[in-house]
């Protein structure tokens, strides 16, 4: 059926009326979105259907989720095809969640006014031009709170007049634009986490491929050039190595041998993102690494550092959005001696050079990424 008929057949079942009991149609279409395996979706993504719980929704929608950026339409980023109140039209659009606000702004005019400031921003980020037919804000056609929200949660959106519904083709190629959006707006909002100040952020990613690691499991894996370069630092010039980023690319050809995915695209201000590769099913394991060289024979240091950033950024781009928690892994030039230990006991495994090879902790080992 794909896209095309989902969308029509709710058009047509859906009645706010109703209500929300079993037997209702339209609510049964809905319910049943979770299931349905036709939709066409990115690997990485799931669809849930919405037609409110104890009240019907007078603008129901179908969610659109990465797996690997947000699961909750509460909060965080993620795609949904809303429905004007009327039922005449249908919009896919780029949503903030909005219920997160609630305690803090309440469901009027503040958390509107909010949601649109934070769009303007993602929409600056995204730093592209837009294509023919997307815009700012759906037109719901509902003076309900809710609604109204929605429409200032919008990011970009693509709305569609259900009696001329485009084809099924033409739906699958702006979903595909709304994924890659969806992506490269989730890495700007990552970033404003760890940014201080209120000004506007430029993101100048232009993607290659519109779902990374699908084919080539090196396909996200693009570390920086490992060559000097000279960095001005308070009024002189110091050449600096960049071992780092050779370590890191060291490091993920290395697990990708032993079958992960490594991906550093679209990851900042995360060093790496593992996943493993050929489940026989799909996992949402994450494995997050973070880089570090051990000056002067000395890890006190380096290990200080990876323990704060893992612990931070598992919490804030994690805990925080209500996404499952990554494996830590703190990686390093190499031998930590005695920190291996210390850093077992923090929940972060550890991996480090071994002349031309690799060693690590116990954890570690039984990942199959040392030894």
């Amino acid at each position: 059926m794909g896209i095309q008929g989902l969308l029509l057949e709710i058009a047509d079942t859906y009645d706010a009326r109703a209500g929300t009991k079993a037997e209702v149609a339209g609510q049964q279409v809905l319910r049943a979105v979770a299931g349905r395996s036709d939709l066409g979706l990115p690997s990485t993504h799931f669809a849930k259907g919405y037609g409110g719980q104890a009240t019907a929704a007078a603008t129901p929608w179908i969610g659109v989720f990465d797996r690997h950026i947000n699961r909750d339409p509460g909060r965080g980023l993620y795609l949904a095809y809303i429905f004007s109140a009327d039922l005449r039209t249908v919009s896919l659009t780029l949503q903030q969640g909005i219920t997160h606000l609630e305690g803090r702004l309440g469901r009027g005019q503040a958390r509107q006014e909010h949601l649109r400031r934070q769009a303007a921003r993602l929409r600056r980020a995204l730093a592209a031009p837009r294509r023919a037919g997307w815009i700012d804000e759906p037109e719901l056609r509902h003076h309900a709170d809710r609604p109204k929200a929605y429409e200032a949660a919008s990011v970009i959106a693509r709305s569609y007049a259900l009696a001329a519904l485009p084809e099924e083709a033409s739906l699958q190629h702006d979903l595909r634009y709304a994924v890659e959006q969806l992506t490269r707006a989730d890495s700007a909002d990552q970033l404003w986490w760890l940014q201080d100040g209120d000004s506007p952020l430029d993101v100048g990613y232009v993607p290659d491929r519109h779902f990374l690691g699908e084919d080539d499991p090196l396909a996200g894996f693009q570390p920086k050039d490992s060559s000097d370069y000279i960095a001005n630092i308070t009024a002189r010039q110091q050449v600096k190595k960049r071992h780092h980023e050779a370590l890191i690319e060291r490091f993920g050809h290395h697990v990708a041998s032993r079958g992960y995915i490594p991906t550093t695209k679209l990851t900042h201000p995360k060093d790496l993102v593992l996943h493993r590769d050929g489940a026989a099913q799909p996992t949402d394991d994450e494995w997050l690494v973070e880089a570090k060289v051990v000056r002067g024979g000395n890890p006190t240091e380096a290990v200080r550092q990876a323990v704060g950033q893992l612990h931070e950024y598992s919490h804030f781009l994690y805990h925080e959005r209500n996404r499952r928690e990554p494996h830590l892994i703190g990686l390093f030039t190499e031998d930590i001696g005695a920190y291996a230990g210390y850093l077992e006991r923090q929940g972060i495994s550890s991996i480090w050079q071994s002349g031309d090879g690799w060693n690590g902790s116990a954890r570690a080992a039984r990942w199959g990424m040392v030894g």
